[in-house]
């Protein structure tokens, strides 16, 4: 089952021009089998998603992406903001309670450049504390270069973590891109954090 686990809609984000229906019409014909609305720092109530889906027979996944410690997340389980959530351990703490998973999103995006010597630039990124609250590497991100998907790759075997992938996606020139291919069928949100726990998925590259 093959979901992009990245893409952004109007209204709550608004660097988007991505419409329903229209981004599921063209997901669908692009061979997804869904996609997960992950809007910027803005919560799709639940109800109103799991309504869109079931009236146009296409599987959305309620997420978030957050801004913490200059880094985003892909964040699954949460339906609301709350105070602290741009801290790294607060973020992991309220993930946790709420028995939800995050991913690391395009780690590399305007830390690492074609030219750039990978050794020393992994070397630096390492140091960074809140590594150690990470779920999953973002390793494909549709709207990242091929180097910075490389990094985000070569840190997800660094950290011995596993990897999605997402096409970010903000233009239907997006879709298809970059997802992520799971063994087992998913059919809402708590069977999508079941599966991402389990490791039963590999990143997917799309395009043509």
């Amino acid at each position: 089952m093959i979901i992009d686990l990245h893409v952004h809609t109007l209204p709550f984000s608004n660097d988007s021009v991505l419409e329903f229906p229209g981004v599921i019409k063209h997901a669908r014909k692009s061979g997804l089998d869904g996609f997960c609305v992950t809007e910027h720092g803005n919560f799709w109530d639940i109800k109103k998603l799991a309504k869109l889906s079931e009236e146009y027979n296409f599987l959305l996944i309620p997420g978030v992406e957050l801004s913490c410690d200059d880094f985003h997340f892909l964040v699954f389980g949460l339906e609301e903001y709350s105070h602290g959530l741009w801290m790294p351990y607060k973020l992991r703490e309220t993930v946790d309670n709420a028995g939800g998973v995050m991913i690391l999103a395009h780690p590399a995006r305007r830390r690492y450049f074609k030219n750039s010597d990978m050794d020393t630039v992994m070397e630096r990124f390492l140091r960074q504390s809140f590594l150690e609250y990470v779920d999953i590497v973002e390793v494909l991100n549709g709207r990242s270069s091929d180097a910075e998907n490389e990094f985000a790759l070569e840190l997800s075997r660094k950290l011995d973590l596993k990897g999605t992938g997402g096409s970010d996606a903000h233009t239907l020139s997006d879709i298809p891109t970059c997802a992520t291919e799971f063994a087992r069928d998913i059919d809402n949100l708590q069977e999508l954090i079941s599966e991402i726990k389990t490791g039963r998925f590999q990143a997917i590259n799309l395009r043509k």
